[in-house]
Formats: C-alpha cells, structure tokens, sequence
C-alpha cells in the first residue's frame, strides 16, 4: 500500500559518531520506524466477497508465478517508505529472495497467496499489478504479508480485494485469527486494514541504521 518518503524526518532518530575526514564527520544513525500490529477476528465477522473491478483477474498460487509475485512487489515499494524500513523491498532480487523465503516456510499458505493481473482492453500482455502472500503462525492464528499494489493500479479497490480474498483463504485452513504489520505512517493502508475489522493490537518500532555526512 501506498505512503511516502516525505515524514522520514519526523521519526524519532538517535546518531553515533563514527569517525570524521577533514570537515566533514560521518555519522550513522538509526531511525525508528513506528508499526502496527493489527488483528481481526474472522469468527467475528461475516464473509465477504472479494469484488475486481472490469479487466483484472486473480492468479492462484503456483511456484511458476513466484517471480511474477516478486516482481509485482518490487513495483509496488520500492519506491515507498516500506523500502525504507525493509531494505529487500527496494530491489527486485531483494523481492525474490523475500518470496522463496516465505514459500519454503512450512506454514505457507497457497490458498491466501493471490497474484492479480490486468487484461488491457486493446489486448497484449496481462500485467501484474498486486500481490498477498499468507502464513499460517501458531495454533488457529493466520498471518498476512506484503499486501502490494503497483502505483498505475491504485484506487481501484485492489488492496481491499486482496485482503478479503486472502482471509478466504485462512478460513479455509480454518483460521479463527489473522493478523499483519504496517507502517503507522501509511495512513490509507491503516484505514483500509480498520474498514475491513483489523484493529490495532500492538505497537512496535522497526530500527533502521542510516549514515549521514555532518558538514
């Protein structure tokens, strides 16, 4: 989901020195990134459907398509804060390391994993435009990772639909609790997750280390 580099600034920063060459002084710093862990009861809510808009279609999960979930998530952050806060976001091999971890695990989920891809209306190719990846943690409890929308797509209901079509998923494996992680910062993706029944379950703080040059 979208946000911005914009507020960086504004998060809680800490600075080591490190050393200095002439003038200047090189500094690391580590920057704090607010999260929220947010969770939703599905025994507490009724299903609900999944609605694509005209042209988009869902790809179920297949190993073939593990780069394609990749390469939709590397459009979908690397330009976004979320690259910030998670370096592999940022760069499409960082992305495919990132998938063939969470399919290797023994608690991947193929029926919560959903690729979605665009049919233009004057043909060609499919594009791969959002992506969701699904675990399964301990006992009943399902968790969410990654909900990505490459920036052409947006505003268009995908990042919901994504959701809802992955907490059909968890029910299938008979889930009773699904939870996921997000940046405070990205407000739009914080409201999408509240309207859906998420709620805020815990706050937690991501340390990032950034170097800087003192003038």
């Amino acid at each position: 989901m979208r946000t911005t580099r914009q507020s960086i600034g504004e998060l809680l920063q800490a600075s080591i020195f490190l050393g200095s060459h002439g003038a200047d002084m090189a500094v690391t710093g580590v920057t704090y990134f607010k999260r929220f862990r947010m969770e939703i009861d599905l025994r507490a809510i009724p299903p609900a459907a999944p609605i694509l808009p005209d042209g988009y279609h869902w790809e179920s999960w297949q190993p073939l398509l593990l780069e394609r979930h990749a390469s939709a998530k590397w459009e979908s952050f690397r330009a976004e804060l979320d690259s910030h806060v998670f370096e592999c976001l940022g760069n499409y091999h960082g992305c495919v390391h990132l998938m063939q971890e969470i399919y290797n695990r023994d608690t991947f989920l193929a029926n919560a994993t959903w690729l979605i891809s665009y049919d233009p209306a004057w043909g060609g190719k499919s594009v791969d435009c959002a992506t969701i990846q699904g675990l399964a943690q301990a006992g009943s409890l399902g968790a969410i990772q990654n909900v990505g929308v490459t920036p052409a797509h947006r505003g268009r209901g995908l990042g919901r639909a994504l959701v809802l079509k992955a907490i059909e998923g968890f029910r299938i494996a008979e889930m009773n609790r699904v939870y996921l992680e997000v940046t405070a910062q990205n407000i739009a993706a914080v409201e999408l997750y509240r309207s859906v029944g998420f709620r805020v379950t815990r706050t937690v703080y991501k340390a990032v280390e950034e170097d800087f040059t003192l003038y």
